[in-house]
């Protein structure tokens, strides 16, 4: 089977008059056609309904409904894993090559129906159009490059000559998989896993974030309109703590692919550690758990650049992004010259919702989260200096300024902890050597950037800044699929490289198969 090569979906241009029409509209029939329905689970082939709903309402305008959802119980999440189980045989054993044109279909499809996916997450999850817009096409990418892989993932593995024998090596699935999904790329994240998971033969129970339940919604409904067999994919919508506890836990979860944060995702993996009576394996878990991410900046730089790539980093989405740079780390010569360029970067910044194209910063996903970050803010204002923001925005949503501390010493909480919102701390320090130093001064490892004009210091930090993704003279946002494999160290995961040519081995085993000849 032959494939195109593999280009990274563009974005759309919203300058573009017949775009920013489409996108409009868009919005408007996601308003009248898809906000406010009663969506189904999945389990086992058939559509359960009848459970106590649950709903969702806008961040960015909370009178606005999103939809209501069943609440599945654990027996609910028990059946689907044991469901998926039953599954696994029959869709372990179809062909590679139709597994592949199904999800180049999906990608397709995804693709003509950009605009509607990207508009709902406007309303689901505070989006703003381009950031929308790099979701699903994240999502499109993913779909097409895991096929690409998984067919080189299929082919015969090479192995030494043996005389005597013919052997070969080649890779099997797992099992039934437990997919549990971030709601901050509520389908590019979530498409990916799931996608991989069922492009390597296994089955999939998927539970989609509480906060972004109709994202994942539309998104089965495509792959059953695929002609996915429905048995393969069992959805269910619930609590974390209760379904997705009994999902990490049976005994025939073969899998578990997290993304989300580091506390939940340390209990994973001490729960998927646990034999449960019955179990047959160890089960395997793919975690990407979250950053506390750096760009150090040198004496010798375009300090405009820097400039403008810690803003877009610190308070694109609103700063909840595992990837999100929350310190600039910045040499002493060029500190206040740095600040003083920072800031109209900041000012220039217009909160509101982000339906309104006009918007490039809309609220924090919930009121948890508004409150988490309101109290790194008084944290914020005890360690550092105030240059910009501190407060919440609209009472129609949960809006938080972005906000800038100065001063703000390396092992401050505000320095040390993930807020996953809009708060940047901003460091000083004597030299680019100790930038380094202070940028690796946590727990995690996901990704940095340096902006530097000096050989040796791209050096240095090629060989000292212990990132999974480190860029020179560029955002620490934004990875693309195939061209930035994404992942972290440390307590930012497994070590995995989403989007990365290796990916798609996390989610089968190598067997080994040797007969005597001659």
């Amino acid at each position: 089977m032959q494939l195109p090569a593999f280009h990274n979906e563009p974005f759309t241009d919203f300058s573009r008059k017949d775009q920013h029409a489409a996108f409009l509209a868009a919005l408007q029939h996601v308003e009248k056609e898809v906000l406010g329905r009663h969506w189904p689970c999945w389990i086992g082939g058939e559509q359960v309904r009848g459970r106590d709903a649950f709903e969702s309402h806008d961040p960015g305008e909370l009178a606005r409904l999103v939809g209501y959802y069943q609440e599945c119980t654990v027996e609910d999440a028990e059946v689907a894993v044991e469901k998926a189980h039953a599954a696994f045989t029959d869709w372990s054993q179809t062909d590679v090559e139709d597994r592949v044109r199904l999800f180049f279909d999906a990608a397709r499809r995804l693709r003509e129906r950009k605009h509607e996916f990207s508009a709902l997450m406007c309303f689901e999850v505070g989006k703003s159009w381009a950031e929308a817009d790099a979701d699903t096409a994240e999502a499109i990418d993913f779909l097409e490059y895991y096929a690409g892989q998984m067919l080189k993932v299929a082919e015969p593995q090479p192995v030494t000559a043996v005389p005597g024998e013919h052997n070969e090596m080649r890779y099997i699935p797992l099992g039934a998989a437990a997919i549990i999904p971030p709601w901050n790329f509520p389908l590019a994240i979530m498409a990916g896993m799931t996608s991989a998971a069922l492009l390597a033969g296994n089955t999939v129970v998927l539970k989609p974030a509480s906060q972004s339940p109709a994202t994942a919604a539309l998104f089965v409904d495509l792959l059953y309109e695929c002609g996915l067999p429905k048995q393969v994919l069992n959805f269910v919508t619930g609590p974390g703590q209760t379904i997705g506890a009994a999902m990490v836990k049976h005994a025939k979860t073969r899998f578990i692919s997290f993304t989300g944060s580091r506390d939940v995702g340390l209990w994973i993996h001490e729960q998927s550690a646990k034999v449960q009576p019955g179990q047959l394996w160890m089960k395997r878990l793919v975690a990407e758990m979250g950053g506390k991410d750096a760009i150090v900046v040198d004496e010798r730089c375009d300090l405009d650049a820097a400039a403008a790539a810690v803003a877009a980093s610190a308070f694109g989405y609103q700063g909840q992004k595992c990837s999100a740079c929350s310190r600039a780390i910045v040499h002493r010569a060029v500190y206040r010259d740095f600040l003083d360029r920072l800031l109209p970067h900041v000012e220039a910044i217009r909160m509101g919702h982000p339906a309104d194209p006009q918007m490039n910063f809309g609220p924090m996903i919930d009121g948890a989260a508004k409150r988490k970050t309101m109290e790194y803010i008084e944290a914020g204002r005890r360690e550092g200096r105030l240059l910009i923001g501190g407060e919440t925005g609209p009472s129609t949503g949960y809006y938080v300024q972005p906000t800038v501390f100065a001063d703000v010493a390396p092992d401050a909480t505000i320095a040390q902890e993930e807020i996953f919102g809009p708060v940047l701390a901003l460091h000083e320090v004597p030299d680019f050597a100790t930038g380094i130093e202070v940028a690796n001064n946590t727990q995690y490892g996901l990704t940095g950037a340096v902006f530097t004009d000096d050989p040796a210091h791209k050096e240095l930090a090629r060989r000292r800044f212990h990132v999974g993704n480190f860029y020179v003279n560029r955002k620490c946002t934004g990875a693309m699929v195939g061209g930035h494999p994404f992942g972290g160290f440390n307590m930012s995961g497994t070590d995995s490289k989403a989007g990365g040519p290796d990916y798609m081995l996390q989610f089968v085993q190598a067997k080994t198969i040797s007969e005597k000849i001659g």
